[in-house]
This record gives C-alpha cells, sequence and structure tokens, in this order.
C-alpha cells in the first residue's frame, strides 16, 4: 500500500509506502490506543457517578452490587445448610454413642448414671434452614465439648475393662492338663498309703509321663523345689494371697521368679515324690487354705462358654 502526501503551499509531495506488516502494526497500535482511552474515561466517569450520586451510575452501582451479595448470601446459605446437616447426622451418632458407652458400661461394672457427660440430655438435631453462622459455630463448640466428654468416658471404661481382664487372667480357670479325665477330686477320701480317711487337698489329673503340665492363669514363680511329699513341685502367686500348686512332675521349665502367662508350659508329668503312678496334682490355695480347684475351673468354663455366644 503506498500513501502519497501532497504540501500545496510547497509544492512538494511526499510518499510513504505500507507494507501488509506494518499496516498490521498500525491498526494493531490504534486499536490498543483507543480501547486504553476508552476505559480511562470509563473508569473515570464510573467513579466519578458514583461518588456523586448520578442517577444511572447509581442505579447501575446498585444492581451490581446487589447481585453480588445476593450470590455471596446464596453460597453461604448453601454451605451452612450443608454443614447443619453434616452436624446433625454427627450428633445423632454421638447419642448412639452415648447409648453404647452406657451399656458397654455395665459390662465394665460403672454406674451409667456416674459418666454420662449430660444427665438426662441426649443433643438434639440442628434443622439447618433457619441455622445462622454464629448458631452454626456455637453447635459446633458443644458438638467437640461432648465428644471429649465421650473420649474422657470411652477411656475410663477401656481403663476399667483391662483391668478386668487382668485380673481374669490372675484367676486360676485354664485346666492344667489338656485332654484328660479328673481322678481324685478335692475333699476327703481313702488315703492310698495308709488305708485312713484324709483330706484330699486339691485335684489329680492322671496322664502319661511327659504330658504338658499348664499355667493354669499368669503370675510369679514363688517356689520350684523337690519336695518329699510333692515330688518336684512348683508354686506360682497370681496376687491377693492366691496360689497355685503343681505337684509329681518328671520335668519342669521355670525357676523361682520367673513371670508366666496363663497357658505356658511350665512342666511335665510324672510320678515324683509320693505317688502311686503318673499324675498331676493341682492344688489352689487362698491366704494359704486350700480351695477346691473344681470351683475356679468352672467359673473358666463357664467363662469360655459365654464367650462363645
Amino acid at each position: 500500500m503506498q500513501l502519497i502526501i501532497t504540501d500545496a503551499r510547497l509544492s512538494k509531495s511526499r510518499s510513504i509506502q505500507l507494507s501488509g506488516l506494518r499496516l498490521c502494526a498500525v491498526a494493531l497500535g490504534l486499536s490498543l490506543c483507543l480501547m486504553l482511552v476508552s476505559a480511562v474515561l470509563y473508569h473515570w466517569v464510573f467513579l466519578k457517578g458514583a461518588r456523586e450520586g448520578w442517577p444511572v451510575i447509581s442505579t447501575l452501582v446498585r444492581l451490581v452490587v446487589r447481585d453480588e451479595v445476593a450470590q455471596r448470601e446464596r453460597f453461604m446459605r448453601e454451605n451452612i445448610d450443608v454443614m447443619a446437616k453434616r452436624l446433625g447426622e454427627m450428633q445423632a451418632k454421638m447419642m448412639q454413642l452415648e447409648s453404647l458407652g452406657e451399656r458397654v458400661s455395665g459390662l465394665a461394672g460403672i454406674n451409667p448414671a456416674d459418666i454420662r457427660a449430660r444427665p438426662g440430655q441426649g443433643g438434639v438435631l440442628v434443622a439447618g434452614h433457619d441455622l445462622s453462622m454464629e448458631e452454626l459455630q456455637a453447635a459446633l463448640s458443644d458438638l467437640e465439648k461432648v465428644s471429649q466428654q465421650r473420649t474422657d468416658v470411652m477411656t475410663v471404661i477401656e481403663s476399667r475393662l483391662f483391668e478386668q481382664k487382668i485380673k481374669q487372667m490372675m484367676v486360676p480357670t485354664e485346666l492344667p492338663v489338656k485332654d484328660v479325665s479328673l481322678g481324685s477330686s478335692f475333699g476327703w477320701r481313702i488315703d492310698p498309703f495308709t488305708g485312713r480317711s484324709a483330706l484330699h487337698t486339691g485335684l489329680d489329673f492322671p496322664a502319661e509321663v511327659g504330658t504338658p503340665i499348664l499355667a493354669a492363669a499368669g503370675g510369679v514363680v514363688v517356689a520350684q523345689e523337690y519336695h518329699p511329699q510333692y515330688g518336684n513341685m512348683i508354686e506360682v502367686d497370681h496376687g491377693n494371697d492366691l496360689i497355685t500348686r503343681y505337684a509329681h512332675s518328671s520335668r519342669v521349665f521355670v525357676k523361682k521368679g520367673d513371670l508366666i502367662k496363663r497357658g505356658q508350659k511350665i512342666a511335665e508329668v510324672g510320678t515324683t515324690g509320693r505317688s502311686t503312678g503318673a499324675h498331676l496334682h493341682f492344688e489352689v490355695l487362698v491366704q494359704g487354705v486350700p480351695q477346691d480347684p473344681q470351683k475356679f475351673l468352672n467359673a473358666g468354663s463357664h467363662l469360655a462358654a459365654l464367650g462363645k455366644r
């Protein structure tokens, strides 16, 4: 493209040669300048009109602001409704947790009334349609406090149940010899050596030599020695003045001071000491007084049956 510029006064002319690229650059530059000037004028006129309250400008500003506020409120309302719904679900689960805690507390031997976080209250579900942000925050704060209280309650219950479990593990309710029939029971009988009536202070479990002897409960070995009457003997202290005695063993696998657990193999059946044949003589002593071991073993069988239900 060629432009010719003529000066009539000087009788001169000048030609300008514009290529396609130059023409596009000129057009783009003019467009940018026009857009910049328009934006500056629009911004200046709009701000000035908004400050001075020009009718048309003020109406446009109110429409824009009102639309933005409506959108913001609608967004907040939708989010509050969703949060309120989730809060209601959490409160319902918290009520279920409270009910569960009351039932479990009975197993732990705790009075539910003593651990209830809010006596006589179970919480109210929140309806989210008219709920404000402040009310939602207050409800969340209350729920957090209740959650902490439930956590403390469950911790107490867990501690109590663990304590009971430990106590059960320390009571001799496990059969010391498996899969054998009971021989002589606890009580008065005719002594096989003297032929006279005598008190049999434990239970006899006839078994082959080498049959494993298991600890009836966890505890500490307080005696492991050879006794003229009991032969190779083991005594285990279970606390609370409760001791179990295992006699006539052929081999012993623990020593005094050992900490043992329920069901652990501590010896093997034999016929050492005052014995007429291979068997385990098993005793339970409370404060040094022999008790009928069958009562403890029956209690263990009852607990096992309850656990299978």
